[in-house]
């Protein structure tokens, strides 16, 4: 077996090169004195892959600060949206949502670090070799969930429901569902499919938050510094991952499904939370939406 082979981890290229993305980004977040969030796991993560092992982590290895397009502006964003949905997610919990669904959950560690209330329990959706490398880790640092952690290996273009269901999942109970990050990768067939979904399964009080992207870009905009720090200098190619079909519109889906839903733009949480990106000429993040829906 070659050697690339064997040092494979299952989130070293492609889509899940991004979630090692996000995990440095909030690693660096971690060690800064006004974090939006912490996440002492993120580090970890990103240490264990071999692909990025050398990626910075802390605040002192991003020579230009806030200013570094990738680190900087990007790493802010992306703590950013760490913060308002752990807020969404808390809130829907406290608000009687005994199930949180997380889809392509990634390296994310919620389940670790956000204090639920008892009795909750957190399924993290995602392919299975995501899942393995995740569990590793988690293994080695002897970690323990703050709520009962359910992972459920699935393709989330394809049908999940039932791997959900098997694994302990209640569709009469609120749920709170969140797709951090997700439905860019998706094609629109398989954007509405999940979205179908998400609506059969969702009891009355149930809440669903995604991260949507309005497009199509200018050549401008997929010239940004973003972009092409991302891809030049680790790798991830953004525009190659995201979709190429025509985005579907959720929101209005969700709304004729009778869910009540409300669009933000990223800068809304700049202002409300004092730290975060804020609008520059051909924006790579203006075309983000963060959507937070009610049934």
């Amino acid at each position: 077996m070659a050697a690339a082979a064997r040092t494979r981890t299952g989130v070293d290229e492609g889509v899940g090169l991004t979630a090692l993305m996000v995990a440095a980004a909030r690693a660096i977040e971690t060690h800064r004195s006004d974090a939006l969030t912490r996440d002492d796991y993120a580090e970890h993560f990103v240490r264990a892959a071999p692909a990025t092992a050398d990626w910075p982590l802390h605040p002192r290895d991003v020579p230009d600060g806030e200013a570094d397009p990738l680190w900087g502006r990007l790493g802010r964003y992306l703590a950013l949206r760490t913060r308002a949905l752990d807020d969404q997610l808390l809130w829907s919990a406290h608000l009687g949502a005994r199930q949180v669904v997380l889809l392509g959950a990634g390296l994310d560690s919620r389940a670790f670090r956000l204090d639920w209330p008892p009795g909750l329990a957190v399924f993290e959706l995602d392919r299975p070799e995501v899942l393995a490398f995740k569990q590793r880790v988690l293994d080695r640092l002897d970690a323990r969930p703050t709520a009962r952690r359910v992972p459920v290996a699935v393709d989330l273009r394809l049908d999940w429901a039932d791997a959900l269901a098997s694994a302990g999942f209640d569709p009469a109970e609120p749920t709170a569902w969140l797709a951090e990050g997700l439905l860019p990768y998706l094609s629109g067939a398989a954007e509405r499919r999940l979205v179908a979904t998400v609506d059969r399964l969702s009891a009355a009080t149930s809440t669903l938050a995604y991260e949507a992207v309005i497009g199509p870009e200018s050549a401008a905009v997929r010239g940004n510094p973003v972009y092409t720090a991302a891809r030049e200098r680790i790798g991830v190619d953004l525009l190659a991952l995201f979709d190429a079909d025509p985005r579907p519109d959720t929101t209005a889906d969700l709304t004729a499904r009778g869910w009540s839903t409300t669009s933000h733009t990223p800068f809304e949480f700049t202002r409300h939370y004092g730290r975060g990106p804020r609008p520059e000429p051909h924006d790579a993040l203006a075309a983000n939406r963060w959507v937070f829906a009610t049934r």
